[in-house]
């Protein structure tokens, strides 16, 4: 794992979204197209708006969801496929996005046809985060590492059903739902490039836990220790808890 720590969100952004834009540059130069796997949430503000800003042949850019609120509308202000539309799909128009569909009648059916989808493909990056509580994706501790489901449908613990509201994203844990669809560990881990995005100071203890300690369901982004193409990008508060912070 590579660790790059930087002095404010900004700058990490851009550094993400450099190391991000090579890597979907060398995919499409290499077999004319390039996947990836797009994260969510206010972490990847920063990351998001810089990688519009790259010089990317979208059109040739496929994109997949990595999780999604069950029941949730579209246009609910929270909503994942609305955060990804607005900073992604109508900015700079990828050839596709495979949305999770999290309002279909059979949820089931539904995480089989994204799984069927990504399955198909060979993953050349996947942007992530780490939760307040350790989580990758919707995965909350104790995370599921071993099913081969692409997707599956998760519960929500209190942890991270709050970090929702303290985010702004709702205005109490009530209105937060307690289930989601979430690309399964095993799924994020096909990927041949991870670049994990985590700024701020509320998420130093998380990252201390998933990259000092040893690897655990408990702390399921730990599990990207075993991931021989990571990349973390830090700034100088989340990674205020590493021991080892002044070599990097």
């Amino acid at each position: 794992m590579q660790v790059e720590v930087f002095d404010n969100k900004t700058s990490l952004g851009q550094a993400a979204a450099q190391r991000a834009a090579k890597i979907i540059q060398e995919a499409i130069a290499q077999r004319d197209v390039a996947y990836l796997i797009a994260a969510t949430g206010s972490s990847q503000f920063e990351f998001l708006d810089a990688l519009v800003l790259q010089h990317i042949d979208w059109s040739k850019v496929v994109c997949f969801h990595l999780d999604e609120y069950l029941d949730l509308p579209a246009t609910h202000p929270a909503s994942f496929r609305r955060y990804l539309k607005e900073r992604i799909v109508d900015r700079v128009q990828p050839r596709a996005f495979h949305f999770i569909n999290s309002e279909a009648t059979d949820i089931a059916e539904e995480s089989r046809r994204v799984g069927e989808l990504i399955s198909k493909q060979t993953i050349d990056v996947a942007f992530v985060g780490v939760g307040e509580n350790g989580h990758l994706a919707f995965n909350d501790p104790p995370a599921d590492f071993d099913t081969a489901e692409p997707y599956i449908v998760v519960n929500l613990d209190q942890a991270c059903r709050q970090q929702q509201v303290g985010e702004g994203w709702f205005k109490s844990v009530d209105e937060v739902p307690a289930q989601a669809i979430s690309m399964s560990i095993n799924q994020i881990l096909k990927a041949h490039n991870i670049l994990c995005i985590v700024p701020d100071q509320r998420k130093a203890e998380a990252v201390r836990n998933c990259f000092e300690f040893e690897v655990s369901p408990m702390r399921p982004a730990s599990i990207l220790q075993k991931h021989n193409g990571v990349t973390l990008y830090l700034d100088l508060e989340s990674s205020s808890l590493l021991h080892v912070r002044a070599k990097y």
